[in-house]
């Protein structure tokens, strides 16, 4: 017969509370996730709550759980619940978050044609199908793509106290110059008026209740881009590079801009890693390996996945439906929801806000 002590709450919170988070590299009880453990007769009941949107690892945690109390304390009738909580993070020492949004991350490049803007618009789509409330901003005031990648057109209504309402599409909330100055007009403006324009369009959105904005940066570490790190209230940072050494010379202008604002990264995504041939299944490294995960291990940042080279991801974007919401269970799909748990699983681990009110509890 199975001892008391064997059986305890004590006994089976401690053996839980050394279960790894792959997604944070801690413990559940390190990190706090092991909110309760009870025992109702021959049921064991686990409560685990995570500071990060998780849908698609929660299966995989609760089996996980099921398992370990199954094979090293013999208990067979366990109850697992897990949920997550998402709270706001410290930004920039001087700045305010914004009321109605708990989260900014900036998605930032040294240089274009790392495919950043489409990594952007699918983070956010999978942080939304991890559970999150999410949206886009699209800061690319020169070069706006957000209207084509999401497939909106057309200028945003306004409310009643005039503010801008933002775009909706895929679930995201969405807001992008291209919506107010049409497809064709071009942007001629200096550095100043620009950077005071997606201020406007930061502050001026009636943003409603986000857990995360993504916003997409133009691409480059210069007076703008630097000017804006500066002004708008970030919690963190994901910088996209290539697998080629030139592409880790700029990402690493792009990891030291942000360390000079104070805005911490998050981690690294290295895309075009592969390309696999359609016809015969062949992988060749067209750009070369390993700058993703040279450029983390040297600032000590997690590399927090690799994307192929892959033109159903730029066929996607181009046709409306960026990749996660075309085909939600795709290889690539689960790929960018994989980089997005370990970031914000990453971002729960820094000092939280105090200027925004208790976050909800999310039931998954």
């Amino acid at each position: 017969m199975r001892s008391e002590s064997v059986r305890s709450e004590e006994a089976i919170r401690a053996l839980l509370a050394g279960l790894r988070d792959p997604h944070t590299g801690r413990s559940l009880g390190e990190d706090g996730s092991l909110k309760g453990v009870g025992i109702a007769g021959e049921r064991v009941l686990v409560d685990i709550v995570l500071a990060y949107p998780a849908a698609g690892w929660r299966q995989a945690l609760m089996e996980e759980v099921r398992s370990l109390l199954r094979e090293r304390l013999g208990l067979s009738e366990v109850t697992v619940s897990v949920a997550h909580r998402i709270h706001a993070h410290e930004v920039q020492a001087g700045l305010t978050p914004l009321p109605e949004v708990k989260n900014i991350l900036a998605v930032a490049s040294g240089k274009g044609g790392v495919g950043k803007s489409a990594i952007a618009v699918n983070l956010a789509l999978a942080l939304a199908a991890e559970g999150a409330r999410a949206g886009v901003l699209d800061a690319d005031l020169y070069g706006p793509s957000l209207p084509t990648m999401t497939g909106t057109i057309g200028p945003p209504g306004t409310t009643p106290e005039r503010r801008i309402l933002p775009k909706r599409a895929h679930g995201l909330e969405l807001m992008s110059i291209g919506y107010l100055l049409g497809e064709d007009a071009p942007v001629i403006w200096r550095g100043p008026m620009a950077t005071q324009a997606l201020q406007q369009l930061l502050t001026e959105t009636a943003w409603e209740g986000l857990d995360y904005l993504v916003i997409d940066l133009p691409p480059g570490t210069g007076d703008i881009q630097l000017t804006l790190c500066q002004r708008v209230p970030l919690s963190g940072a994901v910088i996209v590079t290539t697998p080629q050494d030139l592409s880790l010379v700029d990402a690493q202008r792009a990891l030291k801009m942000f360390e000079k604002v104070a805005v911490p990264v998050l981690g690294v995504v290295e895309n075009m890693s592969l390309y696999r041939c359609p016809h015969c299944g062949h992988e060749e490294a067209i750009f070369g390996t390993g700058a993703g995960e040279r450029i983390a291990a040297r600032y000590g940042v997690p590399l927090l996945g690799r994307l192929p080279l892959d033109p159903r991801i730029r066929a996607d974007a181009d046709g409306g439906l960026p990749t996660v919401a075309a085909d939600p269970e795709s290889e690539h799909s689960l790929a960018f929801r994989a980089i997005a748990r370990k970031a914000a699983a990453q971002l729960s681990l820094r000092a939280r806000s105090r200027a925004l009110s208790m976050p909800r509890i999310v039931i998954e």
